[in-house]
């Protein structure tokens, strides 16, 4: 029986170009698997490959790793296709609400492990595995497969990638996921993964942090962060990835105003949270969402501009999310208590 990787590379072989898609703001899981599928396609079949971004890259680390790793990225917004090109859409699905995609451009092949289904009914190829924890892993064993050693900076992001999927609590790995970074890690590169990791951080997180911390109220074992001004969407990752290693709460929402929309981030320190589909429960026809078990995120523009139109929307969004984990509406505890703010101020 042909193995899923042969098949991919069978229907790729008469492809002018190959150009490569994830989800808007790409992670290091999506980014190394572009890179990953690009070096299998060309050592294989000598095709020329390009690798594009949806959105925006703020993320300390990941700005870092486009460097490092230096990818050359075209904006989703510039692409062009040729007569016969294939377009393999990584680590996400089609008509998700996690692109900003022209309707014109079709999805050839599917790879990823997110259990959310997408559109794949004109799809020619998909290999959908939710079992791994990360979409690198299986892109790792698509090169193991075809005998193809993955080029040091290939193997420096593949191994990040699987890092960073696997770095919550509980941890979401298997066997596979182990296994990939152990074959991966004597061909990264440890300095690049250095200083990927410890990224330079600009005044503006710090500020950010400052009013989550200031702004993050306490239901029942949920906490919620409410950011006025977001510099960058992916900064409300990073503050729910640190308010949920409060021991009191099971839950972490963080939601920031950014380009007249609410960003969403949600993590769960508990298994089999389902994260990702309550939180589509929440956000609803409001906006878009999506994500993992333990991990999720959405947006809901704003039909205008007005403190009046935000405050209805936040409110409404509590009340979803309070509703939505079973929790009695309530008066939210402050994080950090206003005396403690204040002298905090005065000092």
């Amino acid at each position: 029986m042909a193995r899923r990787s042969d098949r991919f590379l069978e229907r790729l072989g008469d492809a002018s170009r190959v150009t490569f898609l994830s989800h808007v703001q790409p992670d290091p899981d999506s980014l190394a698997s572009m890179m990953g599928l690009a070096q299998l396609v060309q050592e294989k079949w000598d095709i020329p490959t390009r690798l594009t971004r949806d959105g925006i890259i703020s993320r300390a680390e990941n700005k870092a790793m486009v460097e490092c790793l230096g990818l050359d990225l075209i904006p989703i917004e510039e692409i062009e296709l040729i007569a016969n090109e294939m377009v393999v859409m990584v680590d996400s699905q089609p008509n998700t609400g996690r692109h900003n995609l022209d309707g014109e451009i079709p999805v050839h092949f599917v790879i990823d492990h997110h259990e959310t289904r997408g559109d794949l009914e004109d799809v020619l190829f998909v290999d959908i595995r939710p079992a791994l924890g990360a979409t690198c892993t299986l892109v790792t064993s698509y090169l193991r497969e075809q005998g193809v050693e993955p080029e040091r900076k290939v193997a420096t992001g593949l191994w990040y990638g699987i890092e960073t999927e696997l770095a919550g609590f509980p941890r979401e790995a298997g066997p596979n996921d182990d296994n990939a970074q152990e074959y991966l890690f004597p061909l990264a590169d440890k300095n690049l993964l250095a200083r990927i990791r410890h990224a330079r951080l600009p005044q503006s997180y710090f500020g950010c942090l400052v009013q989550a911390l200031q702004s993050s109220f306490i239901y029942d074992n949920l906490i919620i962060s409410w950011i006025s001004d977001l510099p960058q969407p992916e900064l409300a990752a990073e503050v729910v990835e640190y308010l949920i290693r409060f021991e009191e709460v099971d839950w972490a929402v963080c939601v920031g105003l950014h380009d007249n929309q609410l960003i969403l981030s949600m993590r769960a320190a508990k298994a089999n949270a389902q994260a990702g589909e309550l939180l589509k429960k929440v956000v609803g026809d409001m906006g878009r969402a999506g994500g993992h078990d333990r991990r999720a995120g959405g947006c809901v523009p704003l039909p205008g501009p007005g403190v009046a139109l935000l405050e209805s929307v936040q409110v409404e969004l509590r009340r979803r999310l309070l509703k939505v984990l079973q929790i009695d509406e309530q008066r939210g505890q402050r994080l950090v208590s206003r005396k403690e703010l204040l002298q905090n101020l005065q000092s």
